[in-house]
């Protein structure tokens, strides 16, 4: 994949004048990272329907799994970068590891109180971590190898976050909705719903302690690779400085797209349970509905794959437009039909979104340089689109149907495909890079 002018595979520095580090080894420690954060992210949505019951939320209510996973990017995006700048990507991927460590395991204290807001709070420290290992991942990958294959190589990358997303809730939805038991939350109250709540959030504990000893072993490999790089160096700049980067029209639009496609992506998935569950989608039960999900990203597996090629050989910018409008038209086939295409047409949603976060990345941060840290965690901060978009959605659907709600995903890829449009001319050079 390597054909650039690097010479060691023991880099002396990181910088903008880079021709792209020649260190493969390090290439499958990003791809463990990327597989890692993907899939407990899309724990998520299997979760969110068997929370939705235990507690008797409604879908804004039950959103808010979302918005405090999300909202993490924003709180921790930028404190995160400077983070990293300061200790190095290899310890900041130990940080952030450790920390997801942390969150899985508050996940005992929110069963044994039967409290929603005590889950709510663990995922926000999961999401903590999860932020600091992306702020570490996504500009790593981008600089082991030559820059004009960057686009493919994070796009490659990002396949093996979908393989996680993929992987984690099939077996999710066997261990954690399989489980659901005859009686249900609204048909009890006090002492006997609390004894219900915990005994039924067991398997959420288990799987999260599961979680968190995979992580254990990941962060003592990393740990002994933490000098790995040799004379890392980052540019130092204020808050001001990184945000500053929001004036310049690619990055900000760029910006912009991250926070609607999460949000989009997101809102999808969290209640796509929920929609192939409707008697005139598909009218499956939650297990059933549950196992549909690895068809949503495992979509985006496949299109990652293919992608990583195409881009090889297309505008970043064409085929992002080309995979947006592809989204519109499956969300509207899905609204205006039922039954099996109705479903499967939602599903396919994901294979257009394949591309779209390491494309806008790439091509938000193009041409960086040594600001590529104080870029991602601009990009990270955006992300929080995953929490303010599925509440949104969820309001809406609350109000009217999960059908009209899906009107929201479209405007988003309206303005992605935009964005598109817009940058699939090569970015300007930029003299504070």
């Amino acid at each position: 994949m390597d054909t650039s002018a690097a010479t060691s595979t023991n880099p002396e520095t990181l910088d903008a004048t880079h021709e792209g580090i020649n260190a493969p080894d390090l290439q499958v420690f990003v791809f463990a990272l990327f597989f890692i954060f993907g899939g407990i992210t899309s724990l998520n949505d299997v979760i969110i329907p068997k929370l939705k019951e235990l507690f008797t939320l409604n879908f804004f209510q039950a959103s808010l799994v979302q918005v405090w996973f999300f909202i993490a990017y924003a709180v921790v995006g930028i404190p995160g970068a400077r983070l990293v700048k300061r200790i190095g990507y290899m310890r900041g991927a130990v940080a952030g590891l450790v920390t997801m460590i942390l969150g899985c395991l508050l996940f005992i204290p929110a069963s044994q109180t039967a409290t929603f807001g005590v889950f709510l709070l663990a995922y926000f420290v999961l999401a903590t971590g999860v932020v600091l290992v992306q702020i570490v991942a996504n500009p790593l990958i981008s600089l082991l190898g030559p820059p004009r294959t960057a686009h493919s190589r994070l796009t490659f990358a990002q396949a093996f976050n979908s393989l996680g997303t993929t992987i984690f809730p099939y077996f999710g939805a066997i261990l954690i909705l399989g489980g659901l038991a005859t009686v249900a939350a609204k048909d009890l109250s006090g002492p006997a719903l609390d004894a219900y709540r915990t005994q039924e959030s067991q398997a959420i504990v288990h799987g999260y302690l599961g979680v968190a000893a995979a992580l254990a072993v990941v962060a003592a490999v990393v740990w002994l690779f933490r000098n790995r790089l040799k004379g890392e160096r980052h540019e130092a700049s204020s808050l001001a400085q990184g945000l500053a980067l929001l004036k310049r029209t690619r990055f900000g639009f760029g910006a912009l797209c991250i926070f609607l496609y999460v949000g989009a992506e997101v809102a999808i998935g969290s209640f796509l349970v929920s929609y192939l569950i409707q008697s005139d989608v598909l009218g499956l039960s939650q297990q059933a509905g549950g196992k549909l999900i690895p068809f949503y990203w495992g979509g985006a597996l496949l299109g990652r794959f293919v992608g990583s090629a195409v881009l090889r050989f297309v505008s970043p910018g064409k085929v992002l437009a080309f995979n947006a409008v592809g989204a519109i038209v499956l969300i509207v086939v899905s609204i205006n039909t039922v039954g099996t295409i109705s479903g499967y047409s939602l599903l396919a949603v994901g294979l257009m979104n394949s591309i779209m976060f390491p494309t806008i990345f790439t091509l938000a941060c193009e041409k960086l340089g040594r600001r590529a840290a104080d870029g991602s965690g601009i990009i990270n901060v955006a992300i929080a689109g995953g929490a303010v978009i599925p509440a949104l959605y969820g309001t809406l659907a609350d109000h009217s149907s999960l059908r009209m709600a899906l009107a929201l995903p479209i405007v988003c890829y309206v303005i992605i495909a935009a964005f598109g449009i817009y940058a699939r001319r090569p970015a300007e050079d930029y003299a504070d890079a």
